[in-house]
């Protein structure tokens, strides 16, 4: 209902630093709560973090001090800086946006293509 399009993936060194954006198309539905997930091979997909719409975040304790996530309203998109980045952070990372529904379309949820992020040793 809702495209959301990332971008910003690519391959880095251990210890670099790369900035995933995601953007939302233009609707009549209001943006609630975004964020990341990712998913490396051959495990399940797993949440990266969360921020709420007035900015209230939450990361996972695997990427806590090294990821940040952000979000610009006005340009209904959601952004998560990653640095000190290490090999097992490599995984296709997917972001996600939650719409407040309306009289006629329950809330919902709308997901990103997935852009893959690979760390070097």
């Amino acid at each position: 209902q809702v495209q959301l399009v990332e971008s910003g993936g690519g391959l880095v060194q251990a210890g670099g630093s790369l900035r995933l954006s995601c953007a939302a198309s233009r609707s009549i539905f209001r943006l609630n709560d975004m964020g990341w997930y990712r998913q490396a091979p051959g495990k399940q997909r797993e949440l990266v973090g969360t921020i709420t719409r007035v900015e209230s975040t939450n990361v996972a304790d695997s990427v806590k001090g090294r990821f940040t996530i952000s979000r610009d309203n006005a340009k209904n998109a959601v952004y998560l800086q990653m640095n000190s980045l290490k090999p097992e952070d490599t995984a296709v990372y997917y972001c996600y946006a939650d719409f407040i529904g309306n009289d006629s379309q329950p809330d919902f949820a709308s997901w990103g293509q997935g852009t893959q992020v690979t760390v070097s040793s």
